[in-house]
């Protein structure tokens, strides 16, 4: 599913239009970036939760000359899914 059928889905089981559903995606979507940027986390309670992480800087090697090479330390998103959907998977 990609993003212009995630908003067919959202209008059609919410009742919106498709400009309105897809307002809708881009404002959550926005909010949940903005508290990452911050650090923070967003429980969404039975889907999961959003947060960061550290990753911590490690030597790689480029696969085409074999010469090593550091990575720089960085943060990443990471999502843990919530129980409700866990189920709904399984």
């Amino acid at each position: 599913m990609n993003k212009s059928e995630l908003i067919d889905a959202i209008a059609t089981q919410a009742d919106l239009s498709k400009a309105a559903a897809g307002r809708a995606l881009d404002a959550a979507v926005e909010a949940v970036t903005a508290e990452l940027k911050k650090g923070g986390t967003v429980t969404l309670i039975g889907f999961g939760t959003f947060s960061t992480g550290k990753r911590a800087a490690r030597t790689g090697r480029n696969p085409r000359t074999g010469a090593t090479l550091k990575i720089k330390a960085a943060k990443v998103p990471k999502f843990k899914p919530g129980k409700a959907l866990k189920d709904a998977v399984n």
